[in-house]
């Protein structure tokens, strides 16, 4: 067998589908169909049930797919210690992060990794939690900027920062008028949230979990909207569709003073449609994390990309060491 072939496999197991497998591994479907129909012979298993509609990994197979990923992480390790004897920094770090921190970070993080470490660029990825954890156990990317919790995987973790949320009303809303909102006076509003898979969505029920269970016919709670994106939501904020909550960092530098209290609402050029409200008293939070498999060998990489976030601005979180 051939690490091509261990590649093929897994591959296949992640995609469910060898034409998609195929285009993850710039091969052709026939040249991955035959490696892997090779090996089955060798191995002399079956790896995969195929139908029309999906392939299906054999209960054998998953064993021999879980054993084949760790031999090619173990095979990319050789590569990492011989690249880290020359310059640990030397080389592209795959980094993962999620929707709602992403737009709000990277453009302060890479700018300082390029000042920093100008010979390690960062290659982004943003996506949902669930799937950054899966392409960090596969060795699709080195590490993951996360808001906790998620599912206990193994992985080394780093604390980055708590960071507080606020809410976000139209400026023609009777709560625009409040200095702060408290979690009991949300109850009664129009919640805006974003739609399943967004672990910030779940943020939010944790915040209002009234919302987990609205309907229409539920007594003193109004149905709720989804929306796409942070971004997307707040246009809908402003539109007098409804309030949200936001993190701290998405909050324009213009709606707030220099001691953190709202200016009137500024946001989407030079108009005021939004207003940004602290909560009173504890405000809730998120923790947002580093990830990293533990077997990654770039430790240098590791600790470079940390020291770079802590010296982002990272204006109104608690940063954590």
């Amino acid at each position: 067998m051939t690490l091509t072939e261990l590649k093929y496999i897994v591959a296949v197991a992640r995609e469910k589908h060898f034409g998609h497998a195929a285009e993850a591994c710039h091969v052709s479907q026939p040249t991955l169909s035959v490696a892997i129909k090779k090996l089955e012979e060798e191995l002399e298993v079956k790896l995969f049930e195929r139908n029309a509609s999906e392939v299906a990994v054999t209960p054998l197979g998953e064993e021999i797919v879980r054993q084949a990923q760790t031999v090619l992480e173990q095979a990319a390790s050789i590569r990492e210690i011989a690249k880290r004897g020359k310059d640990p920094l030397s080389g592209p770090l795959k980094l993962g992060v999620i929707y709602t921190i992403g737009p709000y970070l990277l453009p302060d993080l890479v700018r300082q990794v390029i000042e920093r470490t100008p010979q390690m660029p960062l290659m982004l990825q943003e996506n949902f939690t669930v799937k950054l954890l899966e392409q960090l156990r596969l060795g699709e990317i080195d590490a993951a900027i996360l808001a906790e919790p998620f599912p206990d995987t193994n992985l080394a973790l780093a604390p980055l920062y708590d960071e507080p949320f606020f809410a976000a009303v139209p400026v023609s809303h009777p709560l625009a008028q409040q200095s702060h909102v408290t979690a009991e006076g949300l109850k009664q509003e129009t919640m805006l949230l974003l739609g399943n898979g967004h672990c910030f969505r779940d943020h939010v029920l944790e915040v209002c979990p009234e919302f987990a269970r609205f309907s229409n016919e539920a007594e003193g709670i109004r149905k709720s909207f989804e929306g796409s994106s942070l971004e997307t939501i707040k246009h809908m904020v402003a539109a007098g569709m409804g309030i949200t909550l936001v993190p701290r960092l998405s909050v324009p530098r213009s709606a707030l003073c220099a001691d953190g209290s709202q200016t009137q609402g500024q946001d989407f050029g030079d108009s005021a449609y939004v207003r940004y409200l602290p909560f009173e008293g504890e405000a809730p939070t998120r923790r947002v994390v580093l990830a990293w498999r533990r077997s990654f060998t770039r430790y240098e990489a590791i600790a470079a990309l940390r020291n770079a976030i802590y010296g982002c601005e990272l204006p109104g979180v608690h940063r954590l060491s």
